[in-house]
C-alpha cells in the first residue's frame, strides 16, 4: 500500500482478541474517529458526559443484537486505548448525530437532517463487458474521514471471510465476503425516523449482512429487524443477483435491477415507498435526483459493454460541482466539510476491491484482495 491507500488490517480469532488487534493496529486513526464525532456532537450542544451517557444507552441494544459485537468493541477500545463509549459513538454515529434530540423523549421529533450523499451502482453480468457483476460506490461524508478509513480482512471459523471498508473503530461500512455477498449503503430519511427504538444500529447491521452465507440470509437480516432511522442497502451476489432494500425504521421496500442496472443515490425510489412515506432528506439533497439519473443514463448508454472504466467515469461525474456525483469539498452544517471520501469498486467473484482515497484530488485506486 502507498501513502494514498487506506491501511489493510488482518484480523482473526475470538471477538475480543480480534477487536484488540484492530484497535492496536491503528490507534491514531481510531483517535481521529473519536475526535471527529466528539466534535460533531459537541457542536450539537452535547458535552462529553452527555455523549457518554447516550452511548451507554446503546449498550443493551448492541448486546441484544449480537453479544460478540459488544465484545469486539470492548477489544477495539482496549487496543486503541480509548473508552468503550467512544467506540459505541463511532458505531452508532448516525443514530446519535441525527437522533440525539429524540433518544430520551416521550414524544420525539426528528429535527436534524444530514446534508451529505452517496451514489451506488450494481452492474449485472448481462450488462457488463466481461460478464461479471460489479458493485461500486461513492462514499460522501466528512472530509476528515480520508484519514480515518481502514480496510479490514477478517478470517472467521464459522462464517464467510470478509473484506470490508470501515471508519477506524467501526465494525463495517461496505464490502463483500468469501461467499460472494457484497453490500453498500446510502442514507435515506423519512418522517418515521427517530420515533421508536431500533433493534439494529446501522454499522452493526452491515457487518451482520457480510457474515451471511448467501443473499437470502443477508436479506432476512434486514427484514427481520427494526431500525432507529432509515437507510438504503444495496446487496449483490457474485453469481449474478442483486436487490436494493430501501429501509424505513419499521418497513422495507425492495427494488430489483432493470436492464441489468441498479443505481441509487439518496432519495426514495420505490413507488410504494414514495406513496407511503415523506422524503425528508431530499430538502437538503435535491442533487440526489440528478445524480441518480446521470449515473444510470451514462451506464445505460453502454449496456452490454460496461467496463470498470465506464463505472469510474460515471462515479467521477462533476456536473453541478460541488453538488455532483463526485463531491469536491464544500461546507455543510455544524461547521463541517463534506466530500467524496472514497470511491470503491468491488468484484466479489475475483475477491478484489479497488478503492480511490480522496478521489476529487487523486483518482488512483489501491487494490485489496480477500
Amino acid at each position: 500500500m502507498n501513502a494514498e491507500s487506506f491501511p489493510l488490517i488482518d484480523l482473526a480469532g475470538a471477538p475480543h482478541a480480534r477487536g484488540r488487534a484492530y484497535g492496536a493496529a491503528v490507534p491514531e486513526r481510531v483517535a481521529r474517529s473519536v475526535a471527529l464525532y466528539r466534535g460533531q456532537m459537541q457542536r450539537r450542544g452535547l458535552d462529553q458526559a452527555e455523549q457518554y451517557r447516550l452511548a451507554r444507552g446503546f449498550l443493551p441494544t448492541i448486546e441484544a443484537y449480537d453479544p460478540a459485537y459488544l465484545e469486539e468493541m470492548h477489544g477495539i477500545a482496549e487496543g486503541a486505548r480509548v473508552a468503550l463509549e467512544d467506540i459505541v459513538i463511532i458505531n452508532c454515529r448516525t443514530e446519535m448525530m441525527f437522533g440525539y434530540e429524540t433518544l430520551d423523549k416521550a414524544e420525539p421529533k426528528a429535527k436534524r437532517e444530514p446534508d451529505d450523499g452517496c451514489t451506488g451502482i450494481i452492474v449485472m453480468p448481462e450488462a457488463a463487458r466481461d460478464g461479471r457483476l460489479i458493485h461500486a460506490h461513492n462514499w460522501d461524508w466528512r472530509e476528515e474521514c480520508v484519514d480515518t478509513g481502514v480496510v479490514l480482512r477478517i478470517r472467521y471459523e464459522h462464517a464467510p471471510d470478509i473484506l470490508v471498508f470501515a471508519e477506524a473503530g467501526a465494525l463495517a461500512r461496505h464490502g463483500f465476503n468469501s461467499a460472494g455477498v457484497a453490500i453498500t449503503g446510502n442514507f435515506l430519511m423519512c418522517e418515521r425516523d427517530y420515533q421508536k427504538p431500533g433493534e439494529a444500529p446501522l454499522a452493526l447491521l452491515r457487518r451482520k449482512l457480510l457474515e451471511a452465507h448467501n443473499l437470502a440470509g443477508a436479506m432476512a437480516q434486514v427484514f427481520g429487524k427494526s431500525r432507529l432511522c432509515s437507510n438504503n442497502l444495496m446487496l449483490s451476489h457474485a453469481d449474478g443477483e442483486a436487490v436494493d432494500l430501501e429501509c424505513a425504521p419499521d418497513e422495507v421496500f425492495w427494488i430489483t435491477p432493470e436492464d441489468g442496472l441498479l443505481v441509487h443515490a439518496n432519495h426514495w425510489i420505490s413507488p410504494i415507498a414514495r406513496v407511503k412515506l415523506r422524503d425528508i432528506g431530499i430538502r437538503n439533497n435535491a442533487d440526489s435526483i440528478y445524480r441518480q439519473r446521470r449515473v444510470e443514463a451514462a451506464l445505460r448508454a453502454k449496456r452490454g459493454d460496461i467496463g470498470v472504466d465506464d463505472i469510474k467515469a460515471a462515479l467521477f461525474d462533476e456536473f453541478g460541482k460541488p453538488d455532483s456525483v463526485l463531491r469536491s469539498p464544500k461546507p455543510v452544517s455544524f461547521e463541517s466539510i463534506s466530500a467524496t471520501v472514497a470511491t470503491t469498486i468491488m468484484d466479489a467473484a475475483a475477491r478484489k476491491m479497488w478503492i480511490a482515497r480522496q478521489p476529487y484530488l487523486s483518482r488512483v485506486f489501491a487494490e485489496y484482495t480477500l
